[in-house]
C-alpha cells in the first residue's frame, strides 16, 4: 500500500536498537496470529485477491530478504534460492513470480519449512543490525518492512476470514469478540469551517510515501458524522428496496450488484428470521449498533445517496482526524476481537479502529508525489488508478500503524477488509 520515506527518529546506533526492538515485537505479533491455526487452514486461497497465510509469512521474510540483506549482507546466500519467486508479490523489477491466484496451490513448502525460513530470515537481519554502522538508506528500508508486515498482519485477518465463510462449519478461529457498550454513540454532525488547509505527512516519523509531500487544499465548510453508520441504520436502507433501486447506485456499481447479486454486505445471513453476521469467533447476532462492515465503495455511496448525504473527501477526513490522536481505548487489533464493537464516546465517535471509512476520493498522486528509485518503487506509485482512498483503520489494524494522513486503498467493489462509512454533507 505504500513505499519508502525518510524515517530518522533516532540516529546512530540508538536506531539500529530501536529498529531491532521493532523488528522482534512485530514479528512476534504476526506468529500469533498463527495460534490455534492447522497447517491446512494456512494454505487455503478462497480468491485471487486473498493470500494464504503461509505465503504471508513468506512474503514479509522475503521482502528482508530481497532488499535488505541480499544486498547488505557479506557473502549473502539465499535461504532457498527458488523463493525470490515462490514469495514475490509484485515486484516486476525483481524477477519472476508466482502468479497471484495461484498462491493456494503451494503444498509445498511446508508451513514449517516457512516458519524455519522467517526465523532464519530474522536471525540474519537482527545480526545485520547488530553490527552496527548501517547507511540511513538501509534503516529506511528496515522501517519499511516492518510497516509492510503490519500490513500483512491485517491481511492475514481479513483473508482468514473470507477462507472460512466458504466452509459451511463457519468456523469460529479466535476468542469472542468483546461484549458491546451497553450504549451507542449519539448520532449527530459536526461542523468544520474548511478554508486553506494542510494535508499529508510532515516530519521525521515514519510514513509512506503516498502520504507525501504535505500541500494545502481548499475545503469548503462541511459537516461530517459524530460516527460511523450503524448496522440498524444500514438495515433501514436494506429495508427500503436500496438494494433493488438502481437511481441510488453509481452506474459501474449496479452492474457489480446485479453480478455479484448483493443483497446485504458481506458476512452477513439470516434464515426466516433476525440477521446473523460471520465473525472470527463464528456467527452471531447482529448487534445493531455497531458500525457496518464489509461494505464496498459502491454500496456504501448508495447508502450515502439514500440518507441525503455523501461521503467524505480524504482531505475532509484528515482535517478532521487532525486533532485527534488514535488512544488506547479505540478498536484496534491490540483487543483481539477482531470484529468491529460499538464506537465509545467523543465529538467524533469511532474515528480511528473500528472499520476503515470510506471516502469518495480517487487514490491519486499527491501534487510533487515522487516514485521511490528501484524495484521498491514499485510499492505504491503503480496502484494509483482504479482505486478509493479508506482512512482510519480498523478492528485488525494495529494501533502503532495508523496516523491522521494514512492512505489505504481499494477498488471501489472490495468488501472483504473491514470497510464501513461515516457520512458528510454541505
Amino acid at each position: 500500500m505504500a513505499a519508502v520515506a525518510a524515517v530518522r527518529p533516532f540516529e546512530g546506533e540508538d536506531r539500529h536498537v530501536a529498529l531491532a526492538g521493532r523488528l522482534r515485537a512485530v514479528r512476534a505479533a504476526t506468529l500469533a496470529l498463527l495460534e490455534g491455526l492447522t497447517p491446512e487452514d494456512c494454505m487455503m486461497q478462497s480468491m485471487a485477491e486473498a493470500s494464504p497465510v503461509k505465503w504471508h509469512v513468506g512474503h514479509v521474510s522475503w521482502f528482508f530478504e530481497t532488499f535488505l540483506l541480499e544486498t547488505g549482507e557479506p557473502g549473502f546466500r539465499p535461504f532457498h534460492p527458488r523463493f525470490r519467486e515462490l514469495f514475490n508479490s509484485y515486484y516486476v523489477g525483481v524477477g519472476a513470480r508466482q502468479p497471484r491466484g495461484w498462491r493456494g496451490l503451494l503444498s509445498r513448502p511446508a508451513l514449517q519449512e516457512v516458519l524455519d525460513y522467517q526465523h532464519a530470515v530474522q536471525q540474519r537481519l537482527l545480526a545485520l543490525l547488530g553490527r552496527g554502522g548501517l547507511p540511513a538508506q538501509a534503516l529506511d528500508l528496515i522501517e519499511l518492512g516492518i510497516n509492510h508486515e503490519q500490513q500483512h498482519q491485517e491481511l492475514i485477518v481479513t483473508d482468514l476470514k473470507h477462507h472460512f465463510w466458504h466452509n459451511p462449519l463457519r468456523p469460529a478461529w479466535r476468542g469472542s469478540p468483546a461484549a458491546p457498550a451497553e450504549n451507542a454513540a449519539p448520532a449527530g454532525f459536526v461542523a468544520f469551517d474548511g478554508g486553506l488547509c494542510e494535508i499529508g505527512h510532515a516530519g521525521p516519523s515514519f510514513a509512506f510515501d503516498n502520504e507525501r509531500p504535505r500541500h494545502r487544499v481548499w475545503i469548503a465548510p462541511f459537516e461530517l458524522a459524530a460516527r460511523p453508520v450503524s448496522n440498524a441504520e444500514f438495515l433501514a436502507f436494506i429495508d427500503d428496496g436500496g438494494y433493488r433501486r438502481p437511481e441510488l447506485w453509481l452506474s459501474d456499481g449496479w452492474d457489480e450488484r446485479c453480478r455479484q447479486g448483493w443483497e446485504a454486505p458481506l458476512y452477513w445471513w439470516r434464515d426466516d428470521g433476525p440477521w446473523h453476521s460471520y465473525t472470527v469467533a463464528g456467527d452471531a447476532p447482529l448487534d445493531p449498533a455497531a458500525p457496518v462492515c464489509h461494505v464496498s465503495h459502491y454500496e456504501a455511496d448508495a447508502y450515502a445517496r439514500w440518507a441525503g448525504a455523501r461521503l467524505p473527501t480524504e482531505a475532509e477526513w484528515e482535517v478532521a482526524a487532525a486533532a485527534t490522536a488514535p488512544g488506547p481505548a479505540d478498536d484496534f487489533a491490540e483487543g483481539g476481537g477482531f470484529h468491529p464493537r460499538r464506537p465509545g464516546a467523543g465529538r467524533l465517535a469511532g474515528l480511528w479502529g473500528g472499520v476503515w471509512e470510506w471516502t469518495q476520493s480517487a487514490y491519486l498522486p499527491y501534487p510533487g508525489f515522487e516514485v521511490a528509485p528501484g524495484a521498491v518503487g514499485e510499492y505504491n506509485g503503480k496502484f494509483m488508478i482504479n482505486q478509493m482512498v479508506l482512512r482510519g483503520g480498523s478492528c485488525a489494524t494495529p494501533r502503532s500503524h495508523i496516523r491522521a494522513s494514512y492512505r489505504n486503498f481499494f477498488g471501489p467493489a472490495a468488501r472483504w477488509q473491514f470497510s464501513g462509512l461515516r457520512l458528510a454533507r454541505k
